[in-house]
């Protein structure tokens, strides 16, 4: 069982390949989330709406795939991070072989500490990037400098201490709205400027303090949930 995409599976990382701007290959890793591999998400009440369930996440053998690698993580993590290291460094081989830039997305629907595991730290040739629920991984020194990170919002009561934190930071901060694909993002929120966070992930997490908008994708976009805005309830917090 091969733990890393590198061939374009998931669509987001293609995309973002696509319009990062430079001469990218993506790999990226998705496990099923639960608890344990997500520990902000009951504070945030995001776990019903996660991205587990748009685009591929909809196909069952997608979905026993990511399952078999979280239970991978839970069952074995010296053995899973021998393998990950392992596949990280044939990657990272290829890119060097094939003159491209590798750009790696570790948490694609988890949210792992990696830099406490020394991954980013034994691959300082590739790039790095996640976004998280738990704002303390923004400012921690124990993050090299390959590794950078978003912070994904929630305006659940129970979350309120993370995004304050989150926002007394430089770092991009993620908000799904309730916008269907094609039509416009809210122009601001919370006091910063709203970019297209559906282009590229890339350019998100280099683009400082601004609201990365993500339009609701898969079960999200029915939900009630206090993790999807709605562009009403945006334009009352704007400033």
């Amino acid at each position: 069982m091969r733990l890393l995409d590198t061939n374009g599976g998931n669509l987001k990382l293609k995309k973002t390949a696509k319009h990062a701007g430079g001469n990218y290959r993506l790999a990226g890793l998705s496990l099923y989330p639960d608890p344990i591999l997500c520990p902000g998400s009951k504070a945030a009440d995001c776990m019903a709406d996660c991205l587990k369930s748009a685009g591929r996440g909809a196909f069952s053998n997608v979905t026993d795939g990511r399952q078999k690698k979280a239970d991978f993580w839970h069952r074995d993590r010296a053995g899973f991070l021998d393998q990950l290291n392992s596949e990280l460094f044939n990657f990272s081989r290829l890119c060097d072989k094939t003159g491209v830039r590798g750009a790696v997305r570790l948490n694609v629907l988890s949210d792992i500490d990696w830099e406490n595991h020394g991954v980013p730290q034994n691959h300082p040739g590739l790039t790095f990037y996640d976004y998280t629920k738990r704002a303390i991984r923004l400012s921690d020194i124990r993050r090299p400098d390959n590794y950078s990170l978003m912070f994904s919002y929630s305006g659940h009561p129970a979350y309120r201490k993370q995004v304050t934190r989150a926002l007394q930071t430089d770092c991009p901060v993620a908000v799904v709205f309730r916008v269907k694909a094609g039509e416009p993002l809210p122009a601001a929120f919370m006091g910063r400027p709203v970019i297209d966070g559906d282009i590229s992930d890339l350019v998100n997490v280099t683009a400082g303090p601004v609201i990365i908008g993500l339009r609701a994708k898969g079960r999200a976009r029915q939900s009630d949930s206090a993790f999807i805005v709605d562009p009403a309830r945006a334009a009352l917090v704007a400033a």
